[in-house]
């Protein structure tokens, strides 16, 4: 992964205090790297689709599991990662750039990160949001998606069920037009993203929201998630 600029004042920004960084340029310059917002929820309330009590270390395992292949991938210039105090600590030792926000919903965390990727811009420097429950996601895996999407002004990664969303992007000089949520997919794929064509057995659309689909990824998972899934046995 190259470097991408950084904003000023340290590794964990707020959306204050930080310095655009060569947001000019022409629209039509094609993408050739790009920056990934990743949002994580971070707090107790984490999957909890999961059932009673606190899944929230399992949750962040993924995250980072997730976060690290996106570090890993060609083409990646710079991982922002949206998230609370408490998680934060994880995604800075991984070398990701650490937005701190409150909890206040998947939509505005992903706001929030497209802002600041923006002001971190550069020509040929595209946009992509990355959901953060993708424990079994390669960086060859990402890094053929994102090559693939430089051919569109706007695409997207469907879910393995087709209704969600796992991956959309902007390239440089497009608008993203997030819609994140329940049947997300369709409002996407409405709002101009093109569906990319990728596996469903790919790591990339292999979300977890559930202990049956975690089971179904057994073998397949991130050392992080391996790891939390093991101190529980």
């Amino acid at each position: 992964m190259s470097s991408a600029p950084g904003p000023a004042g340290g590794r964990r920004p707020t959306s204050t205090g930080i310095r655009k960084s060569g947001s000019g340029g022409s629209a039509g310059q094609p993408t050739t790297e790009w920056v990934v917002v990743v949002p994580v929820k971070g707090t107790s309330q984490a999957k909890s689709r999961f059932g009673p009590g606190d899944h929230s270390a399992l949750a962040l395992a993924m995250a980072a599991d997730t976060v690290a292949a996106a570090m890993d991938a060609d083409g990646v210039a710079g991982v922002l990662v949206v998230t609370t105090v408490e998680a934060s600590a994880v995604f800075d030792d991984l070398g990701a750039f650490v937005i701190v926000q409150e909890p206040d919903g998947l939509a505005s965390a992903i706001d929030l990160g497209i802002s600041i990727a923006t002001e971190m811009t550069e020509p040929g420097r595209g946009i992509a949001v990355l959901l953060g429950d993708l424990p079994a996601l390669t960086p060859a895996e990402l890094s053929a998606a994102l090559t693939a999407a430089c051919a569109h002004p706007l695409a997207m990664v469907e879910d393995a069920a087709g209704e969600g969303t796992a991956l959309i992007t902007a390239v440089y000089g497009a608008t993203h037009a997030p819609a994140f949520g329940r049947g997300s997919s369709a409002a996407h794929r409405a709002v101009g993203y093109m569906p990319l064509e990728v596996s469903s057995s790919s790591g990339l659309r292999n979300d977890v929201d559930s202990a049956d689909a975690l089971a179904l990824l057994e073998g397949r998972l991130g050392a992080r998630t391996a790891g939390v899934l093991g101190a529980n046995l």
